[in-house]
């Protein structure tokens, strides 16, 4: 997996991109992944962001744009760095944690940004896990968790199966309501698969699609599918604007929207975060902090399975992958940010502008 953080030097200078050249209507320029993470490092860097604080977040978008997540990429720094100029979101604070119990970890983001808690997860929660076979990771008062695919993505590639659940400000309806009470509650999970090759990682939001797409779009000023959101008044909308100020449509129907509470209840409701409908907007400088929640749960196979349980999942995605047309998922996104590390990243010369304008 790409990891760009470096101790030493976590934000090393931005360079003048190479020229742009127009790609799908729109113009780009290419820029390296270690560039791209030193542009949001020092932008943010500007808007009262600790530079380690500041090397979590970029090593996180970077990856999600170079894995061709794009809405929770580049497009994420213009909020991110007005939440923490104003101090929606405090961008010098450090996660705190506790244990509890021995399987269970707990951290306070402390009004942070999500990446430092996850990392923090990260360097308590796999030996934790291989102790006790599993253990729980419970974060409260944290921001906007990103791709929680890559999260789940590096506890696999230590042997560990994970599953991970996130709560999200109120974009979805309780079925049969108009009242947004859910987030589009992203649930991710990665499993080692021993020989097969890299970790299986199934990630996906609890909407029809990501918010984040419908957020692109508005930026881009173009129309989305209409069978994506809900206006305020209940109708179906090609309008990005009015999408945002509405609901979106779950994933399945009334199975969507049935899971959707049910990562409510794991994200916010075991953890002591606030609910989604409580929460302010991840994509302005408008009110208090979200203070949502993320509960990671993470297992040791060998302890479910025993001594031959990599081969046991090796097997079957080998059985899987082996039927004509079928991918296992996770591996398109490995692909991309090895493309990604060749041969650059595009970045849009509207994002770029916007992001250059940040003081």
């Amino acid at each position: 997996m790409l990891r760009i953080l470096q101790a030493h030097d976590p934000c090393a200078r931005f360079p003048v991109p190479k020229p742009h050249f127009e790609n799908q209507g729109y113009l780009t320029m290419k820029i390296s992944v270690k560039d791209a993470h030193a542009l949001v490092c020092e932008t943010l860097m500007r808007c009262n962001v600790r530079a380690d604080n500041a090397a979590s977040i970029a090593t996180a978008l970077v990856t999600a744009e170079a894995s061709g997540q794009g809405g929770h990429g580049f497009r994420r720094v213009p909020a991110y760095s007005a939440q923490a100029k104003v101090g929606k979101v405090d961008g010098m604070i450090s996660p705190i944690f506790e244990k509890p119990t021995p399987g269970v970890l707990r951290i306070d983001a402390q009004h942070g940004f999500a990446y430092p808690a996850l990392d923090l997860m990260m360097d308590h929660l796999p030996d934790m896990a291989r102790t006790q076979g599993i253990a729980i990771a419970a974060i409260h008062r944290s921001h906007h968790a990103g791709v929680m695919g890559l999260t789940v993505e590096r506890l696999a590639e230590k042997g560990l199966a994970a599953m991970m659940f996130a709560n999200a400000p109120a974009a979805m309806a309780a079925w049969g309501g108009r009242r947004p009470m859910f987030g589009t509650n992203p649930i991710a999970f990665g499993v080692p698969v021993g020989d097969a090759g890299d970790p299986i990682i199934i990630d996906l939001a609890l909407s029809k699609v990501a918010r984040g797409k419908i957020m692109a779009a508005k930026q881009k000023g173009v129309a989305i599918p209409d069978d994506w959101a809900l206006d305020v008044d209940g109708n179906p909308t090609t309008d990005a604007i009015k999408a945002i100020d509405g609901t979106m449509i779950p994933a399945g129907g009334v199975k969507g929207a049935a899971l959707a509470m049910m990562v409510e209840l794991l994200a916010a409701g075991l953890t002591g975060a606030q609910f989604g409908h409580q929460s302010s907007s991840l994509f302005d400088d408008k009110g208090a902090p979200p203070a949502l929640g993320q509960l990671i749960i993470a297992i040791d196979p060998k302890a479910t399975g025993g001594v031959g349980v990599m081969d046991h999942l090796a097997y079957i995605a080998n059985e899987i992958a082996a039927e004509e047309g079928v991918r296992l998922p996770g591996r398109r996104g490995k692909q991309a940010r090895a493309l990604a590390e060749a041969e650059g990243l595009e970045i849009e010369d509207d994002v770029m502008e916007t992001i250059s304008q940040i003081k």
